[in-house]
């Protein structure tokens, strides 16, 4: 069941928008295609607040509390916060790859210098379970692999309650040296 937070919002017809629509498409997949951009927020504007250089870094850094640094590893506490949520109350996919971006940057940082960049080029990830509202999850990562040129760290993310896992991502990251110009 989905669930909707803070007021109503107006909706919109996509015809309105001057959205081109095909004439081979139905009506009835018309209306069904405009119902799920309306639940989702599509036409909605961003507010100033957030409208603003990194906000998503303050919304992704706000519900992630690191607990042990070593080298090739790290491991955090996640909350599941209401801004991180889907329409079903769990954590948003959006929110997971962000998440797991983060920590697999400061895992494969723990083995590669300063003088390269990181610059990802691969991230999957595997959802396996739920994680609802106000749920706090483990989240721990290691460097699989790092060479010269290449850098892949794994991340589990577990219920702290149960022990479950929730999510799995596997991350690729191409070493670069930093330009000196």
């Amino acid at each position: 069941m989905a669930t909707s937070y803070g007021p109503p919002r107006a909706t919109v017809d996509l015809i309105s928008t001057g959205t081109t629509v095909s004439k081979d498409i139905p009506s009835e997949s018309l209306e069904l295609i405009t119902l799920f951009y309306n639940s989702t927020g599509v036409f909605h504007t961003i507010k100033p607040e957030h409208n603003i250089k990194d906000s998503f870094s303050n919304l992704i850094g706000g519900v992630l509390k690191v607990i042990k640094i070593q080298r090739g590893k790290i491991s955090c506490l996640l909350t599941i916060k209401p801004p991180t949520l889907n329409g079903y109350g769990g954590l948003h996919g959006g929110s997971v790859g962000a998440l797991a971006e983060r920590v697999a940057i400061a895992c494969a940082r723990t083995v590669v210098g300063k003088d390269k960049n990181l610059f990802l080029g691969e991230l999957s990830i595997s959802y396996l379970s739920a994680a609802p509202r106000n749920a706090e999850v483990i989240v721990d990562g290691s460097v699989v692999r790092s060479g010269r040129n290449l850098t892949v760290v794994a991340i589990e993310f577990r219920h702290k309650e149960s022990g479950r896992l929730a999510f799995i991502t596997r991350s690729t990251f191409y070493n670069m040296p930093i330009a000196s110009l």
